[in-house]
């Protein structure tokens, strides 16, 4: 076991930021999405295949890729995918086709799954002890900030100049971030191999399968809507795509509101907290295309959306905290499950979008909703140590 002689915060910083952007570059599409279908020649059901892809492909390098390199120091591992991510980004920016564009997408999904599983393991050894918790709140806030302000900068500069150049920044970024990691993370070898077979017996605690299958509705439930936000807006509220960046940092700063107000809820009642979210959610989501019809109630509707999902890493993550009997292997269990859902999301409403209407998307989304809402209702609350009133 390494002796701590002082916390290495910044350590935990590059790491935050390399969570940042990883996870930044995987939502980007969002907000770009009219942009780069226009640009590419094809649908916004199809364009919404960059986050397909990459959504994937990390669901799967969560897991499997920590044990394909074994002994690997984590500090080469981690900013070997860095590198990778600034190539997937720069071959994003330079694509001259939408096969191009998507094959550079895999890259980032390796990056994201790979890093996000030894992200989250390597606190413990950056900090003393006592500060594990707040390490790791620093680490997961990278999620929580890139859904809620990353992808709404990366929309304004796109917007401002081009989609091309907001992966290009993307990459630069990146190269900066692995330089940081390299000079900041200290040799982190592995502690012990990292085996398929407790991750998968993770899923036999109650607490752990109920946590995992909440997020996959909502998070499924949030990107078969969410993805096609920029649509959304200028279908239905009949907002200009010009002011859609600007919309999308308000509805970051509403989830960075969201994430600070879950943090300090959370913490004591960690079984309402999660509740909260597809129930909200539900509401919002389903009244949408009836209600956010003018700009300004779609603008307010909006706003409440990111309050809420904003809410949902700290909230899930404290619950699992609290039931998980080995919470590194729950951490990636639930890298493979959240990007999983922000893929297969992406696709569903994909699939409604080009096949039916967006409203139909965003009502079969609320009834994702509604699943995890009733899955959490019927779970003990006595299983995160709290209970019902």
């Amino acid at each position: 076991m390494e002796q701590q002689q002082a916390p290495r915060w910044w350590a935990v910083v590059a790491v935050m930021i390399g969570i940042f952007l990883l996870v930044t570059a995987e939502q980007l599409p969002i907000g770009l999405l009219s942009q780069v279908a226009s640009s590419m020649g094809v649908t916004p059901g199809m364009a919404g295949l960059m986050v397909t892809v990459p959504g994937v492909v990390a669901a799967f390098s969560a897991p499997l890729l920590p044990v394909a390199v074994g002994r690997l120091d984590r500090r080469i591992m981690l900013t070997a995918l860095m590198a990778v991510m600034v190539a997937g980004s720069v071959l994003s920016a330079l694509a001259s086709s939408f096969i191009l564009l998507l094959a550079a997408r895999v890259l980032v999904g390796l990056s994201i799954g790979g890093f996000w599983a030894v992200a989250g393991s390597i606190a413990p050894r950056l900090v003393p002890e006592a500060q594990v918790p707040k390490a790791m709140t620093m680490i997961f806030g990278g999620v929580a900030a890139a859904s809620v302000l990353g992808v709404p900068l990366g929309t304004l500069l796109g917007d401002l100049s081009n989609w091309r150049v907001a992966f290009g920044a993307l990459g630069g970024l990146s190269l900066l971030t692995a330089a940081a990691l390299w000079f900041w993370l200290p040799p982190l070898p592995p502690r012990e191999p990292v085996r398929l077979l407790v991750l998968a017996q993770q899923f036999s605690n109650r607490g752990v399968r109920v946590a995992v299958l909440t997020t996959a509705f909502v998070v499924v439930g949030h990107f078969a809507a969410y993805t096609f936000i920029s649509p959304i807006l200028q279908e239905i509220s009949g907002i200009s795509q010009r002011h859609v960046s600007s919309l999308l940092l308000l509805y970051g700063a509403a989830g960075i509101v969201g994430n600070i107000a879950a943090g300090m809820f959370a913490g004591r009642h960690p079984y309402r907290a999660v509740l909260a979210i597809p129930s909200l959610l539900l509401i919002v989501v389903a009244v949408f295309p009836l209600l956010g019809v003018q700009p300004s109630s779609g603008v307010m509707l909006l706003m409440m959306w990111g309050a809420v999902f904003g809410s949902v890493s700290v909230s899930i993550q404290t619950w699992i905290i609290r039931t998980a009997p080995n919470t590194e292997a729950a951490t990636a269990l639930m890298a493979f499950t959240f990007n999983m859902s922000i893929g297969l999301g992406a696709m569903l409403g994909g699939r409604i979008v080009d096949g039916t209407s967006l409203p139909i998307a965003m009502w079969a989304a609320s009834g994702l909703f509604l699943l995890g809402a009733l899955l959490v209702w019927r779970t003990p609350s006595r299983i995160v140590g709290e209970k019902r009133r």
